[in-house]
């Protein structure tokens, strides 16, 4: 299953191990604010109103600064925004260590999300034009794991600072750690080359001409919509589910073990392996069948935890499914993005695409905490997680199979 890894010439490695540190410390600095939620609000008085707007707010940065990153590779390069994504999102986690206030943090939190969307969106493009076409799929699907790594870092990080450390300097410890990805820029800057592809793209540019709204042009509206709407179904299934699954299970429930460190490890562990196995899965049966086979799954699962009688034990293995399909969704959207749009706008598109769905796709937890007002919690999660992965199987199933595609200059 990793032979595959043994077959990458010194330059692919490079730029794959590049894109997996960027992927994995971006989630390390972007999950330690959900571990330090509680502690935050007691220590400034926040509500919870407060808490969920600084997340929200880095959300829809996020989604702005993967649009203009993607953009910008596509007029200066893949590498070099990389390590610009890469600066940015460490240097304002870093920053976050020194506020006081509500207003502060909000503020640095905000800006650190435009990093953060850019990282993304500059490393998938830079994999999947680097990575040969038999490879594509499993190379970025392993990057998106790398996101599981730098969840389970930051919460060992936290469990440690947070029971050595006095409160108040913990939180603050860990938003100064977060300045430690920057160390990659230099590992970058020495290994990872500019893939010639984008370099004669952009130079074929620059003498035709061109511009980041070729991607709403007609010929290419058609793909934009449907991959923005792929992007949103499987970013507001996972909010919709992440994000109100515990206090259901918890404050309804009453089962405890959502709120223990085993629980986490096991969606951890299995969020881990979905990614491989669908990155896998994605260069052997192909994209779109991947997408249908995940987002059924994920649908299914989310139906069993908010429709199903389920007891302790039982709910904390359906916690390792959980992780593997609904985090598994992921794999597979970096290279069918980089497949499905020209080398001329491709970072314009890719960008775009994903970050509108993670705009969108963020406004589904509220959505679900509104129709909760009305109905059960339960059901509010199931009936937008299952309104979500019916829009990405729509979605998916009108646009092409890209497996194996070769990427061309001016395509």
């Amino acid at each position: 299953m990793f032979g595959w890894f043994k077959d990458l010439s010194d330059q692919e490695r490079k730029a794959l191990l590049a894109a997996y540190g960027g992927w994995s410390m971006d989630a390390f600095d972007v999950m330690m604010y959900s571990l330090l939620i509680s502690t935050l609000m007691a220590a400034w008085k926040m509500s919870p109103g407060q808490a969920g707007f600084i997340a929200t707010s880095a959300g829809l940065f996020s989604a702005v600064g993967g649009w203009a990153a993607g953009s910008l590779a596509d007029r200066f390069g893949r590498v070099r925004m990389l390590q610009i994504t890469i600066a940015w999102f460490a240097f304002f986690t870093f920053l976050s260590g020194f506020t006081h206030s509500f207003e502060q943090l909000l503020i640095t939190r905000s800006l650190q999300g435009l990093g953060f969307g850019g990282e993304w969106a500059v490393g998938s493009i830079l994999i999947g034009e680097i990575i040969r076409p038999q490879h594509r799929g499993k190379a970025v699907g392993t990057v998106q794991s790398g996101w599981a790594v730098g969840w389970g870092a930051a919460t060992i990080l936290a469990t440690i600072f947070l029971t050595l450390l006095a409160e108040g300097l913990a939180w603050r410890a860990l938003f100064w750690v977060g300045i430690l990805p920057a160390i990659l820029i230099f590992y970058v800057r020495k290994n990872v080359r500019e893939p010639e592809l984008s370099t004669a793209t952009r130079q074929r540019v620059q003498q035709e001409g061109g511009s980041f709204l070729e991607i709403f042009s007609p010929a290419l509206m058609r793909t934009t919509v449907l991959a923005s709407l792929m992007s949103t179904g499987m970013q507001g299934g996972y909010y919709a589910v992440t994000t109100w699954l515990p206090t259901y299970l918890k404050a309804e429930r009453g089962l405890s073990v959502v709120g223990t460190g085993g629980y986490l490890v096991v969606v951890i562990v299995g969020s881990f392996l979905g990614y491989l196995a669908a990155a896998y899965l994605s260069d052997q049966i192909g994209r779109r069948n991947t997408f249908f086979v995940f987002a059924v799954s994920s649908a299914c699962i989310a139906g069993a935890y908010t429709f199903m009688s389920i007891g302790n034990a039982t709910m904390l293995l359906l916690g390792f499914p959980l992780g593997f399909f609904v985090s598994g969704n992921f794999s597979a959207v970096g290279a069918f993005l980089t497949e499905l749009y020209p080398s001329r706008v491709r970072g314009s598109g890719q960008g775009f695409a994903y970050n509108f769905g993670r705009a969108v796709g963020a406004l589904f937890p509220t959505l679900v905490g509104f129709m909760s007002a009305n109905m059960n919690l339960s059901t509010a999660i199931g009936i937008f997680s299952g309104i979500a992965y019916v829009i990405v199987i729509i979605a998916v199933s009108m646009l092409p199979e890209t497996r194996g595609k070769q990427l061309e200059v001016y395509d």
